[in-house]
């Protein structure tokens, strides 16, 4: 996948995402046990976190349980997850568990598939984990702001089986838009964001602080999860001299392979999972460069191999994951559906009768469309009402100057075509990257019935129109 704004590196990165110390990149973890009758409490409110380190003072942020990211929650595929969630925010708000096959009321779809949680109040999410991966959970009420002021965290469900590693690490990455005094700037709203690329920040985050440097060891091989939290940047990981593999992509296995031109590439609510082998000597540094904005590229964190090796040797173990139990759709059979993309700054408008409508709906405020719609508020009517059991290829095309991350509740799909080329791997995924003016095929199974969101995942962009449901009807 090419984009224009990434990077082939090679330039040396003196700055970093600001400056300060990360001694263990990981979140707090919150093992579940499926025999536990009780809910985890999960917690929204108010509160402080070090996204920078001393001397700069704490940041007033919104967060779950008192940290940044939430605590990681594990569960073991098949467990049922039961988390109560409950609302000490001033604002209403939901839980959505992006990326997992979750029964339509469990969605956490504000006005779709529930009420919000008003202030004071809690809701009791349940439901049977079918699919092993990493994953992650964030507001979906007024969720540019939400999440933009740190409500989310990860949720890995671990294989059955697992592959064998020494350490198995998750990286959310994030950014912050920063004042001077380093608070997060109010400008939720901006009119700016909307129509162009969407709330891009100037501090970096991993795992909710600002980092510099983690210890590794030779011999080494470490799975390493990657979630992308932010609103709107994409990253583009450059990680220098070592050799990561792909084994991964929104949490559904795929045949590992090498990332295209070395470089992670992760939209916004992507994941990618990895195996890295450290295949450095002790004392050596490793760089980990975002390089995917042009003549913005920066040192995210450094590697540092510690003084003893692990081993002398990295291990030969198998990389390759079990599949999850996904219905192939039948591409013979499928039903094809276009699916277009227009609006922002300098985009394609459509032609004939949806032109006026556009024009009318950008004087109400809505920026983006779906098919010549815009939606901002609570949904009535489905773009597409599919019936239940079916096969379909969305034909997506990207109308813009602007990439989008196009998400899709309640389902995974394979991404079968890009510009009319077969991709080399048809991979499982559940939010798709596509570049500006590029066009897409995903294919899937309609097999979970309900009305689900269907969306671009820069918050702003959703916000601002580019969102609309889907129907997954049991009705003959």
């Amino acid at each position: 996948m090419k984009f224009e704004q990434r990077l082939t590196r090679r330039r040396m990165l003196g700055a970093s995402a600001f400056v300060g110390g990360l001694a263990m990149l990981s979140p707090g973890r919150l093992a579940l046990a499926a025999t536990t009758p009780d809910p985890f409490i999960l917690r929204a409110g108010k509160g402080t976190a070090m996204l920078r380190p001393v001397p700069y003072s704490p940041t007033q942020v919104w967060n779950y349980n008192g940290t940044v990211p939430g605590a990681e929650i594990r569960v073991r595929q098949g467990d049922r997850l039961r988390v109560l969630a409950q609302n000490g925010l001033d604002d209403p708000t939901t839980v959505h568990w992006h990326g997992i096959r979750t029964p339509n009321a469990m969605d956490g779809v504000p006005f779709l598939t529930q009420d919000p949680i008003a202030a004071g109040q809690e809701f009791l999410y349940e439901f049977d984990v079918l699919d092993a991966g990493t994953f992650w959970y964030h507001p979906h009420h007024r969720s540019s702001e939400q999440v933009g002021r740190g409500l989310y965290g990860p949720l890995i469900v671990e294989e059955v089986d697992p592959i064998r590693v020494d350490r198995d690490l998750t990286w959310m990455l994030d950014d912050w838009r920063m004042t001077k005094n380093g608070q997060i700037s109010d400008d939720f709203d901006s009119r700016h964001d909307a129509v162009h690329g969407g709330r891009v920040g100037n501090a970096v985050t991993i795992n909710g602080k600002v980092p510099e440097t983690m210890e590794i060891r030779a011999g080494e091989r470490v799975r390493l999860r990657l979630v992308n939290a932010a609103n709107a940047r994409i990253f583009g990981l450059d990680f220098g001299d070592l050799s990561p593999m792909i084994i991964a992509m929104d949490g559904q296995p795929v045949t590992p392979h090498a990332p295209e031109s070395g470089v992670i590439v992760l939209g916004p609510a992507m994941r990618i999972d990895l195996v890295i082998d450290m295949t450095g000597k002790p004392g050596d540094t490793v760089s980990v460069a975002d390089v995917f904005y042009k003549d913005l590229e920066y040192r995210l964190i450094d590697l540092t191999y510690a003084s003893e090796p692990l081993r002398s040797t990295v291990p030969d173990w198998p990389i390759a994951l079990a599949p999850n139990p996904l219905t192939e759709p039948d591409l013979a059979a499928a039903t094809r559906h276009q699916i277009v993309f227009n609006g922002g700054m300098m985009g394609q408008m459509m032609m004939g009768a949806g032109m006026a409508n556009m024009m009318e709906q950008m004087r109400d405020g809505n920026m983006w469309f779906i098919n010549g719609k815009a939606e901002k508020g609570p949904i009535k009517d489905p773009l597409l009402t599919l019936p239940l059991g079916t096969s379909h290829v969305f034909e997506m095309e990207n109308r813009t100057r602007w990439a989008h991350p196009i998400h899709f509740h309640g389902h995974s799909f394979r991404v079968i075509a890009r510009n009319g080329q077969p991709t080399k791997y048809n991979e499982w995924q559940d939010t798709v990257m596509m570049a500006p003016q590029e066009r897409v095929d995903i294919a899937f199974v309609a097999d979970n019935p309900g009305d689900w969101m269907f969306h671009c995942h820069i918050l702003e962009h959703q916000s601002a129109g580019m969102m609309g449901v889907v129907r997954v009807s049991s009705a003959v």
